[in-house]
């Protein structure tokens, strides 16, 4: 007669231990012409939005072409100021000074 054995724990039957997603992190560009009105609006609105919207969940580079005008070219900036998302994908465009809360929210796909 065989003994019955306790089966062993495989891959297959172990239990998965997860631990909570790490949240989305935002990664954000904003390329503008100096300290002109547009650029200031758009630097303010945008911080206004992730405050609100993303709760410490970003980072924001705000890059002057004024200081950097090789970054126009390279980059291939036709208008300013422009709001690049790069994190999470897909990558976005914005560009103006970001002054219609609902439609940046909407092109950025912003998470409440």
């Amino acid at each position: 007669m065989k003994k019955s054995r306790k089966p062993r724990a495989t891959a297959k039957t172990q239990k998965l231990i997860t631990t909570p997603r790490a949240e989305k992190r935002y990664m954000f560009r904003l390329y503008v012409a100096g300290e002109t009105p547009r650029s200031t609006a758009a630097v303010t609105a945008l911080d206004e939005l992730c405050k609100e919207h993303l709760q410490g969940r970003y980072d924001l580079q705000v890059i002057d072409l004024y200081k950097h005008p090789h970054l126009a070219k390279e980059k291939q900036l036709v208008a300013l100021p422009m709001l690049v998302k790069t994190l999470p994908a897909p990558l976005r465009l914005l560009i103006g000074n970001l002054s219609e809360k609902e439609k940046v929210v909407l092109g950025l796909d912003l998470e409440a």
